[in-house]
């Protein structure tokens, strides 16, 4: 599954499909861009 910045994809670990950042994520939070890099989607770990 992609997720991308701005949506809410659910509770979970999604990496960075350019640098591999992981983002943890709650029920009900919006998916950020990536910290490190800026890019806007992520794969589901």
């Amino acid at each position: 599954m992609t997720a991308k910045t701005g949506q809410e994809p659910g509770k979970g670990t999604y990496k960075c499909t350019n640098c591999g950042t992981e983002v943890n994520l709650g029920n009900g939070d919006t998916m950020p861009p990536c910290p490190k890099c800026s890019n806007t989607t992520f794969d589901k770990c």
